[in-house]
């Protein structure tokens, strides 16, 4: 299996995912911290792939996806964004209706 296989196998068979530098734990990058914490306040259970510890994501998600940075959000097979928009999207509300909405179908 390639990489793109890999990493659309990830999308596929995980409702929300996160791609991001560390662990939801142990974050190793600020905005990695803030995008799981936004995560973690919306109270529901999420995947997560370390980039650090999985160069070949690291190198082939943001060609893949189209977007340069991690941390990635992708719910439901979509890319929803970094940090900003995760972040936005929690302060505004919008964030706990799409995991809501992601978890209960």
């Amino acid at each position: 299996m390639d990489i793109a296989e890999t990493i659309e196998n990830q999308v596929k068979e995980n409702k929300i995912l996160l791609y991001m530098k560390g662990s939801p734990n142990l974050p190793q990058c600020g905005f990695s911290a803030k995008t799981v914490q936004a995560l973690m306040a919306c109270g529901e259970k999420f995947a997560y792939v370390d980039v650090l510890s999985n160069p070949e994501i690291r190198e082939n998600l943001p060609k893949i996806a189209n977007w340069p940075t991690f941390p990635q959000l992708w719910v439901d097979g979509e890319l929803v964004g970094g940090c900003d928009i995760v972040t936005e999207m929690h302060a505004n509300g919008e964030l706990q209706s799409l995991i809501k909405d992601a978890t209960s179908s």
